[in-house]
């Protein structure tokens, strides 16, 4: 197994992308820590896992709170020894498809500073277990927005190259440490834009388009190389792949898991 023996923490565990890697992650033989703002998604996500046979504890974390982040990150290397995986799946809904002139700073600033604050937050509680044992994986997750060009995308892009950049410098800072980085940058995920807030927000999208939101996900597929969207099960197998030892040498990569909306 990919992850047998390893204690992975999963921050958005109860999201669509986070109880996906849950489930791979207790397949391939980690221990799970899942946290999140939502009982309830949270224990959805647990119940899949334990009725696999996964070990799974979750707690109640916002991860916008640095000491509730800290104090998490502690409790849990107390109770399993270390941390070998910490997965950042946090989302939320922001703006997007509106122009610069229809955009208020706190609309463009939103997505930045909650997703680099979460991602900041969570890597720093990790990293300080990691550095002590000299070894550990920290995942983030960014989007297409990083790279692409176009009205709408201003808050999504600054946030999505944000993350890539922390995550490339964070690479090199904990690379001497045994810690490696991995940034994954999926498409829209055709299995979760009915599951999760990404519906509410690329529905908003397509209206602003003037499409329905049927024909605006038609085009996003046809923008993309495959001819489809990925799927949970490929970001959380990669993601597994990602935080085993077989990646063993792989570290301040940005992996495209865009199906081929964009070609490195």
């Amino acid at each position: 197994m990919l992850l047998e023996n390893k204690v992975a923490v999963i921050h958005g565990g109860g999201g669509s992308i986070g109880a996906a890697a849950a489930r791979v992650f207790a397949r391939e033989g980690a221990r799970l820590f899942l946290a999140g703002r939502s009982l309830p998604r949270l224990e959805a996500a647990a119940s899949r896992v334990r009725s696999e046979g996964g070990e799974v504890s979750v707690a109640v974390v916002d991860a916008s709170d640095p000491f509730a982040v800290e104090r998490h990150a502690d409790e849990i290397a107390e109770s399993a020894g270390r941390i070998d995986v910490a997965l950042n799946a946090v989302g939320f809904d922001h703006v997007q498809g509106r122009g610069i002139t229809e955009t208020s700073l706190d609309d463009f600033l939103h997505p930045v500073v909650g997703y680099l604050r979460t991602n900041f937050l969570t890597a720093k509680a990790a990293a300080r277990h990691m550095v002590a044992q000299r070894s550990g994986v920290i995942l983030t997750i960014s989007t297409p927005g990083a790279r692409l060009s176009g009205r709408g995308l201003i808050g999504n892009a600054a946030q999505s190259a944000g993350l890539e950049g922390f995550s490339r410098a964070l690479a090199g800072e904990l690379g001497p440490d045994g810690v490696r980085v991995v940034c994954v940058r999926p498409h829209a995920i055709s299995d979760a834009l009915t599951t999760s807030y990404t519906r509410a927000m690329f529905g908003r999208i397509a209206d602003a388009s003037g499409l329905g939101m049927d024909e605006w996900i038609r085009g996003l597929t046809g923008s993309t190389a495959l001819g489809r969207l990925p799927v949970l099960d490929e970001v959380a197998e990669y993601l597994a792949f990602a935080a085993s030892d077989r990646a063993g040498s792989m570290t301040g990569a940005i992996a495209n898991l865009t199906a081929g909306a964009l070609v490195d």
